[in-house]
């Protein structure tokens, strides 16, 4: 790549181009299972699992896999929460050459039938909470094998049985599959760096799946990206003593990557957290020494740094690295972090680019409000919003187009929506975003976000940041609704803080000196809570929604 205005701001240690590695993504638990056979590769409530173990039982489930009659190309469904069960399948399917497809488990029956059927699993695994969902699912589609676990079965104790999961005799039991595997062996599948390794469906703001197909060369490249990345931070610690707090959900790309995947490349142990509730999230805290690195959302984030325990923990003695994605961070939320002495990046991505793609420097050049500079080996282009054709000029807002080895190779089965948002290689983010002089992206907004109140385009972000401002607003969120006089106008909708109270007006008076009068909100409404994404993204699209329905109705 030819040099560009950022590439001075990176950070002594990342180079402005690699040569990314070309290899399957079971290769990375083969490193670490070769350099540090004893360590720990997962705690999970103290019981822990060795990187020696952990590729044991690996080989162990592909060549039953195999036995099963699991080709190359196949589809298996992962329906877990980040057990150790998960990172097992996961390089299992890779060794055979099978394809994940991740499934939140909070997907109702409807949802997962429509994924299942879409993508034609031959096997899904599925924990306790969702034998019952998949039972049902596999009423209206054909899946050949299905495989349960409890997530207790690897906290040390005694393991569940068929019975004891309710399984009948269509199912198979994850433990009892591993023990019948007398002679463990490497299959001798040819696997590709090009060959799809995950299926990662993305709702985005449409709320229609759309599979992203992220190849083993989007995953591995990735997850090394990642790791030179932070290494200015993360490399002085010794790779002995190197620990990754896994609160962020693997089914959830950002999870996978920069959570299970980078702790491979770094033999570091992950601390598997398989549901983030803050209060017992904090005494995990109380009760780790020491974290390498934290990746996480700004939720987690506001929740950890707002809490009375807080200062008592002394977190940046703890936590050597935070990173903070998924969703743009409040600027108020990222100056508190670092008002800790937390050392706390933010950065960008999409499933589309297996989760990154753009972040700020670790040591160097941060600048509040910027997602960043893009990652060595991606390029990117900022072109108006309505003509793709037409590059805007520096400094003005415009779709964020994006090329690199982290671009997905398409959406599955799915050839119109992929020509729609892939452009000569360059994919089409919808996102808005502006670049400064050095070369660093700010979010405006995303594009399906925008509201046009009276011929106005009002990005809700700008709104969303003045909230946050506000000393009594714990989280908030601005969206277009429809309005007859303006077409659209601005509705705000406030969660405050424990013991705060405050009136519509009073937002509205608030905003109103921050704002220009046309973004202004014109509708104030006070919730408990917000409706999130599983990795605590505040959904508008849920709230928009509402507003439709409502006037619909």
């Amino acid at each position: 790549m030819e040099e560009r205005i950022w590439h001075k701001h990176y950070d002594f240690n990342v180079q402005t181009e690699y040569r990314h590695p070309r290899f399957p993504t079971y290769e990375l638990l083969n490193m670490a299972a070769n350099v540090l056979p004893d360590k720990a590769a997962v705690d999970y409530y103290g019981a822990q699992m060795t990187f020696h173990e952990l590729k044991t039982k690996v080989l162990a489930l592909a060549t039953m896999f195999e036995k099963m009659g699991i080709q190359k190309g196949d589809r298996i469904g992962l329906h877990l929460p980040n057990i150790p069960e998960y990172v097992i399948c996961f390089y299992a399917a890779g060794y055979v050459g099978a394809v994940v497809v991740n499934f939140n488990p909070l997907y109702t029956v409807s949802e997962l039938t429509q994924l299942v059927t879409l993508t034609g699993l031959d096997t899904i695994v599925t924990f306790d909470a969702g034998v019952g969902a998949i039972n049902e699912v596999a009423k209206a589609v054909d899946i050949p094998h299905k495989i349960a676990v409890s997530i207790f079965d690897s906290m040390g104790g005694d393991k569940s049985t068929p019975d004891s999961l309710g399984l009948d005799s269509g199912w198979e039991h994850f433990h009892s599959l591993l023990a019948a595997c007398e002679h463990p062996r490497r299959p001798r599948v040819k696997v590709d760096c090009q060959d799809p390794a995950v299926i990662q469906f993305t709702g985005g703001t449409t709320g229609i799946p759309k599979g992203a197909v992220l190849t083993h060369y989007n995953i591995v490249s990735t997850a090394f990206s990642a790791v030179h990345w932070g290494a200015g931070n993360t490399g002085y610690t010794p790779v002995e003593k190197r620990t990754c707090m896994c609160a962020l959900p693997f089914f959830h790309v950002y999870g996978n990557i920069i959570g299970m995947n980078w702790s491979m490349i770094n033999c570091a142990t992950m601390i598997l957290v398989p549901k983030f509730e803050i209060e017992p999230f904090m005494d995990l805290l109380a009760n780790t020494d020491h974290i390498t690195f934290f990746p996480a959302v700004p939720t987690m984030i506001s929740a950890v740094v707002n809490h009375p325990k807080a200062a008592e923990l002394a977190l940046d003695k703890k936590i050597r690295l935070l990173n903070s994605g998924g969703a743009p961070i409040p600027q108020e939320l990222m100056e508190k972090t670092l008002d800790t002495g937390l050392t706390a990046s933010e950065g960008w991505g999409m499933s589309e680019t297996t989760s990154l793609g753009v972040a700020n420097p670790i040591l160097g050049l941060k600048k509040v409000g910027s997602i960043g500079i893009p990652f060595p080996g991606m390029d990117v282009r900022l072109v108006d919003v309505e003509d793709r054709t037409r590059e805007v000029a520096p400094g003005e807002a415009g779709e964020l187009l994006i090329k690199g080895p982290f671009v997905m190779d398409g959406y599955f089965e799915n050839p119109e929506q992929t020509a729609r948002e892939m452009v000569d290689g360059w994919l089409c983010t919808g996102d808005v975003a502006r670049m400064d002089e050095d070369g660093y992206l700010f979010i405006v907004d995303r594009k399906k976000d925008m509201v046009i109140a009276g011929g106005y385009n009002i990005y809700p972000r700008d709104i969303d940041e003045v909230l946050y401002q506000n000393p009594k607003v714990a989280e908030a969120v601005a969206v277009g609704v429809r309005d007859e006089y303006r077409g659209e106008t601005v509705k705000a909708y406030v969660v405050l803080r424990p013991g705060e109270a405050a009136t519509e007006k009073e937002i509205i008076d608030f905003c109103r000196e921050k704002l220009a009068v046309y973004k202004v909100p014109k509708i104030v409404e006070f919730r408990e809570e917000l409706p999130k994404s599983s990795v605590g993204k505040i959904l508008r699209r849920i709230l928009r929604e509402e507003e439709d329905a409502k006037l619909s109705s």
